[in-house]
């Protein structure tokens, strides 16, 4: 959470949108900014509970890859209207999927369950396959730029993380014409996510404010 946020503040210096591919070392949960934690907290068991720097609902980590998006405020994605830049996020996700062998495809209305988890039920552009959700989303915009956080839950085990972010990054360069580049944060970068790890994330203040 640290890193994606700091990823964030970084925009406007870096200029160009950077994709992270990141896993759990231990199940955890994570759930939206403006959720309220005394509301979330009965809902899973999974520990650590953290608030995310983006919107949305009760996320569990327990063997799912998670990535996220950022953008400059100057790069088009940032004008874009938050369904439509859900959606185009998510179609990203399902041509990857589809590249692999797995039929997934855009949810065309909001089929909820359960309120305030993301994974009962889905919203309409949410990535679905045999009619259940698979991957959902959350995003923040801030003067920096756009940050996209992304779950999906792996339809197939002898599918493996390393093969999904390849096909993520083939499918962008199909769909959207982007020519990624390795990219390795700086000192100053790490140095941030840390402050933002040890004065935020990691205090239960924070994660309890609301």
């Amino acid at each position: 959470m640290a890193l994606d946020e700091a990823l964030l503040e970084a925009m406007p210096g870096l200029g160009r949108p950077v994709l992270r591919f990141y896993n759990w070392t231990a199940p955890a949960a994570s759930f939206g900014y403006f959720q309220r934690y005394q509301e979330v907290e009965p809902l899973t068991l999974l520990r650590p509970l953290v608030r995310r720097p983006t919107a949305g609902g009760l996320v569990p980590h327990n063997g799912d890859w998670t990535y996220c998006i950022c953008f400059p405020s100057n790069d088009e994605w940032y004008s874009l209207r938050a369904n439509q830049s859900y959606e185009k996020a998510h179609t990203l996700i399902k041509d990857a999927l589809c590249s692999l062998g797995i039929a997934a495809e855009l949810a065309p209305a909001a089929k909820k369950t359960l309120p305030g988890q993301c994974f009962s039920g889905y919203e309409r552009f949410d990535v679905i396959y045999g009619g259940t959700k698979i991957a959902g989303a959350a995003q923040r915009r801030r003067r920096e730029g756009l940050l996209i956080q992304g779950s999906v839950q792996s339809p197939r085990a002898s599918l493996s993380s390393v093969e999904w972010q390849q096909a993520v990054v083939v499918a962008a360069r199909k769909q959207f014409a982007i020519q990624w580049n390795d990219f390795e944060p700086d000192e100053s970068l790490h140095i941030r996510a840390e402050e933002l790890a040890g004065e935020k994330y990691s205090q239960a203040a924070y994660n309890l404010w609301r």
